[in-house]
């Protein structure tokens, strides 16, 4: 009997659930103390994906098949960096207009 395609939301609560394990695994086994907003963070986050399958509900903060928005997955990062002791840069903005050198010419 031949199966039919993976359901998509299912692979990604799967996928969520993983990675806020492994976040919090990494953090536990660094001996890494998380700040109280981060484990709570990583305990709401895991309850939402296990009742709803996704860890947000605006389908414009992220993708329509996937677990968490954006910025949540920015947030996941940063504490897995913390766990590993990776040192912490601020996220990266945009750059703006920037001024550019004067253009060079062939002919002189």
């Amino acid at each position: 009997m031949k199966q039919g395609p993976p359901d998509r939301k299912a692979q990604a609560q799967r996928a969520a659930l993983n990675a806020l394990r492994r976040a919090q695994r990494a953090a536990d086994k660094a001996g890494v103390k998380l700040s109280d907003w981060e484990g709570e963070f990583l305990e709401s986050v895991t309850e939402r994906v296990k009742t709803y399958g996704r860890a947000f509900a605006d389908p414009e903060k992220g993708g329509a098949g996937e677990a968490f928005s954006v910025m949540q997955h920015i947030k996941l990062k940063e504490i897995v960096a913390k766990a590993k002791g990776e040192p912490r840069f601020p996220p990266k903005r945009g750059g703006g207009f920037k001024r550019r050198g004067k253009p060079e010419t062939k002919g002189d």
